[in-house]
């Protein structure tokens, strides 16, 4: 073959790469548009080549054509997901590991566009025991008792998705715990938060101060639509700040007498330094795993020592209990007593001696 040859073959096939990567899976592309995408990669061809191609490459590949004029283009919906360069057993690994942890989080929209990736990382796995063998090997487990997920109605799930990802306000009718009744809200939604196996919605209401916060179950959603209306964010709100408040951790009532009259009605938890007293063995974790980046410990003829600032949340006393008789004494002495629940805080003596049972893994 001739080089002038050889370069007219290298041209057409970068050319008719490219007219495949326009290509789209669900929406008809017309050949104007393709051309003129074409031309700001730098391609100098005609629109009757670009034609020529799409007819060629329809004998090989999955795509497909409408009867409209002028005509459109695109992938049939059953057609593998093709990729260039192809996808290497890393990425296969990475979107599968994604597929599995990660999909409960991702919007409709953009799942919908990764479903044809999760099926050729699929096919690639299939084909390499390395890279299934790794699969079979890793897991992602909760520190916490395991639950099934609740039940979430799925056209719900879309529209609250939906609306965050297109910053629209969302219409939903929500049943709060306790309430017999569901309650129509029109809601901001501002951010999405997988906690344990719930999944909340960040949002403010639209009949309330819109800095006033709250979080939204899910699976408490009996039905929601998107409006056509922009969703308001607060101008402060940041969720890493909101996380890190403590907000999703829930107010445990009793720790409202350590606030102040005038943030009582602040939805934030009270921050508070605490000192805790361990059998060495039970808090041994902690050491690894500090509570807080002020965390000091130190060791005893009482047991081990910690005292860290941590919010005061109905999970902090959640997780103190899960400790048991290895956990012996509590400061401050509101605390102790939500902890122990007892009126006199501290009932266990620091010389009592934890049960056999091993101490909880944090």
């Amino acid at each position: 073959m001739s080089k002038s040859l050889a370069n007219n073959a290298t041209a057409t096939t970068a050319r008719q790469w490219q007219i495949l990567s326009q290509l789209d899976r669900k929406r008809w592309l017309g050949t104007t548009h393709i051309k003129e995408q074409l031309d700001l990669m730098g391609f100098d061809i005609s629109l009757r080549t670009i034609q020529r191609d799409l007819n060629a490459l329809a004998t090989r590949f999955p795509i497909e054509k409408n009867n409209t004029n002028p005509q459109g283009w695109r992938w049939r919906e059953d057609a593998p997901m093709q990729s260039l360069p192809h996808m290497n057993l890393s990425q296969a690994v990475a979107f599968s590991m994604m597929r599995h942890n990660l999909t409960q989080l991702l919007p409709p929209a953009i799942l919908d566009e990764l479903i044809p990736w999760f099926d050729l990382a699929n096919r690639q796995l299939k084909e390499s025991k390395v890279a299934n063998t790794w699969l079979d090997r890793v897991r992602i487990l909760s520190a916490n008792q395991p639950l099934i997920p609740p039940s979430v109605n799925p056209i719900a799930k879309d529209a609250v998705y939906d609306a965050l990802f297109q910053n629209k306000k969302l219409i939903a009718c929500y049943k709060a715990r306790g309430r017999e009744e569901a309650q129509k809200y029109t809601l901001n939604p501002l951010a999405i938060v997988q906690r344990g196996v719930v999944i909340y919605l960040i949002a403010s209401r639209t009949d309330r101060a819109s800095d006033d916060v709250r979080q939204f179950a899910l699976h408490r959603f009996e039905s929601a639509e998107v409006s056509a209306s922009d969703a308001q964010t607060p101008k402060d709100f940041n969720l890493d700040n909101y996380i890190n408040t403590g907000a999703m951790g829930f107010n445990y009532p009793l720790f409202q007498k350590l606030m102040p009259d005038s943030e009582k009605n602040n939805h934030e938890p009270p921050k508070q330094q605490v000192q805790l007293l361990f059998h060495p063995l039970s808090g041994a974790s902690l050491l690894e795993s500090p509570l807080s980046t002020d965390q000091q410990s130190w060791e005893d003829d009482e047991g081990l020592h910690i005292t860290a600032t941590v919010n005061m949340t109905s999970q902090l006393v959640w997780w103190l209990r899960g400790f048991g008789k290895g956990l012996r004494k509590i400061e401050p002495e509101i605390l102790s007593i939500a902890v122990f629940e007892t009126q006199t805080p501290n009932q266990q003596t620091p010389n009592q001696q934890p049960p056999n049972n091993p101490p909880p893994k944090q």
